[in-house]
């Protein structure tokens, strides 16, 4: 084959000119998508400091931009990207994930004031709608923003509106316009200087009565629980005094299970965790976002450093390294009291503490599972792990977590000290302990009521509430929750405890007791939490996802289509990841076994 020769001469091609060159360099450095501006960084460091900053500290530093700003602009998320060295995309991820995070663009404009309603079931039937429908007019401010909100946690209180950040008990349109004009929007510190022994409270009503009740309670600050024995046993327990594996004995026979709903053996649960390879980290769970629930924050509110001593015997037996208090956004007046007590405790320590971190979690229900809430700790999404593995082995930030309620942490000091049968005394029908029932609804006193565990809900409507309210009559009630079923009053000789409800296609879960009457129909109770579910639900699972929404339109109907219902409840049950999607239909198999009259 002939080749031809190689010419001795190559022309140059012109490609483009030198002004062309220069142009493409131009447009190739300038980055794509949104760029920040010089004074919106400006802003953010002022508020979150200099870099560099934790990764983890994403939802921390969301909260400081929403706070000041009444929002989250997108100009400051780019610029939060930049300062944390986070892709944009990943910051408006987990912004947009939490509720109480609004992402506002361009010029949109921005509420002054968000008062949120409560309709959770006990604001309900106290009549949140009524407030919801009314407010708006009366108010008569385009720039005050009236939203419904799910349960804030106190309905003992019922029917409640937050005023931005301070919440309005027993609320009414006068009340709330009253807050409004006087510019009430932060919940004020209570004196720390009270009594308050929660086991002189045994088998007596915990929370006050009445519609005049402080919206902040006076608590035991950290001087005065000092000086009346605080924190002596946690010191013993450090200094070898009494010995880890006493301790975990006495927590084993005093029978203490996990009070945030699981009923995991606190006991079995700190052997699990000690036997793993160290650092080993504490994560403590008050997000308290199960509908009818407030013994946490009741407790919290009056005797916060009994709980902090419990957290510190567990981190002295189990060997933690560092803890991790994930609290619930919608209790503010806790938060600022958490903050100045930690501060003392960690300005004056009693002996030398592990490290203690106070998150803030942004108003999502799904982060009070577990594992949720440790991606939430973590700057993420809250959305729940698989498993195994579980996360005693691997947990926050990848190391074995000693996880816990903190009920279940606050009764700690008390049964060490009082000896673990103390706790185990009480009880009612074969069950041991005691039992915090957050009791609402239509009765006349409600309430946390410390009882023995097993106590029926007749003994507990006729011994600690009073009774039903005038002119209403037993007609059904959630023993758990809006995850736990509900029930007629003729089931009313049931023992509620863990273990007790599950034959009866429910369970006690965090004791969140909600009564009605025969003014009320089940049905409607049924509704409102399925569309709290749909609307708390992570987006993770399709079956939870779109079952939820599906069951809420269903259940609208006149007569429900029971078999579609089932098919939907089956594949939630089956193929949901973690215990919302799998509790949601609990309430739509209630209503068709014991209020079938109601859906014919």
């Amino acid at each position: 084959m002939n080749h031809p020769k190689p010419s001795g001469e190559v022309k140059a091609v012109a490609v483009a000119t030198a002004d062309d060159l220069r142009e493409t360099i131009r447009r190739k450095s300038k980055l794509k998508g949104r760029q920040v501006d010089d004074a919106s960084l400006a802003q953010v460091r002022q508020l979150i400091g200099n870099a560099p900053h934790r990764r983890d500290l994403l939802i921390e530093n969301l909260h400081k931009l929403n706070d000041e700003y009444r929002a989250l602009h997108d100009h400051h998320l780019v610029a939060l990207a930049k300062e944390m060295n986070l892709p944009m995309a990943e910051v408006y991820e987990v912004a947009t994930f939490y509720h109480h995070f609004e992402v506002v663009h361009g010029n949109d404009p921005v509420a002054d004031i968000t008062i949120r309603v409560c309709d959770g079931i006990a604001c309900e039937l106290a009549g949140a709608q009524n407030l919801l429908a009314k407010l708006p007019s009366i108010l008569g401010n385009p720039n005050i923003k009236v939203a419904a909100a799910p349960c804030v946690g106190r309905c003992e209180q019922a029917p409640v509106a937050v005023v931005h950040q301070y919440p309005v008990l027993f609320a009414t349109t006068d009340k709330v316009k009253a807050a409004v004009n006087n510019q009430l929007t932060t919940q004020p510190l209570a004196k720390d200087d009270a009594n308050f022994d929660p086991a002189a409270l045994a088998e007596q009503d915990v929370s006050p009565q009445g519609e005049n009740q402080a919206v902040s309670p006076d608590y035991v600050g950290y001087e005065s629980y000092r000086a009346q024995g605080g924190y002596a046993l946690a010191k013993q327990i450090h200094e070898g005094k009494k010995d880890a594996e006493s301790v975990i004995k006495a927590m084993e026979s005093s029978g203490l299970r996990g009070l945030g709903g699981a009923g995991f053996p606190a006991g079995r649960k700190w052997r699990i965790v000690k036997d793993q390879a160290a650092p080993k980290l504490m994560a403590v769970n008050i997000d308290e976002g199960e509908p009818g629930t407030f013994k946490d924050r009741t407790y919290l509110e009056r005797d916060p450093h009994r709980f902090l001593e419990g957290l510190l015997i567990a981190a002295n037996v189990v060997g933690i390294d560092a803890c991790y208090i994930y609290l619930r956004d919608e209790y503010h007046g806790c938060r600022e009291l958490l903050e100045l007590e930690l501060a003392k405790l960690k300005a004056d320590p009693p002996f030398p503490i592990p490290n203690i971190e106070l998150r803030r979690g942004a108003g999502a229900y799904i982060c009070g599972e577990e594992s949720a809430m440790i991606e939430s700790i973590e700057g993420k999404r809250g959305e729940p792990r698989m498993r195994p593995p579980y996360i005693a082995q691997v947990g926050l930030f990848g190391r074995p977590t000693l996880e816990h309620n903190f009920e279940t942490l606050y009764w700690v000091r008390d049964i060490i000290s009082r000896g673990p049968e103390w706790f185990s005394s009480y009880g009612r029908h074969d069950r041991k302990g005691l039992r915090s029932y957050s009791v609402s609804g239509r009765v006349k006193q409600p309430g946390v009521k410390l009882a023995p565990a097993g106590i029926t809900i007749q003994e507990l409507i006729d011994e600690y509430c009073g009774g039903m309210q005038d002119g209403h009559q037993f007609y059904g009630y959630l023993p758990g929750g809006a995850s736990g079923g509900i029930l007629p009053a003729t089931m009313n000789d049931i023992p509620l405890d863990f273990d007790t409800l599950q034959p009866y296609g429910c369970f006690i879960g965090s004791a969140a007791v909600m009564v009605f009457s025969n003014k009320d129909k089940a049905r409607d109770m049924a509704l409102n939490v399925m569309h709290f579910f749909e609307h708390e639900s992570c987006g993770q699972c399709t079956p939870c996802r779109v079952g939820t929404g599906k069951a809420a339109s269903l259940m609208q109907a006149k007569s429900w289509d029971q078999e579609t219902l089932e098919d939907l409840a089956t594949v939630m049950v089956d193929a949901s990841i973690c215990g919302l999607g799998q509790a949601a239909p609990n309430p739509i198999r209630c209503i068709h076994k014991y209020f079938p009259q109601e859906i014919a």
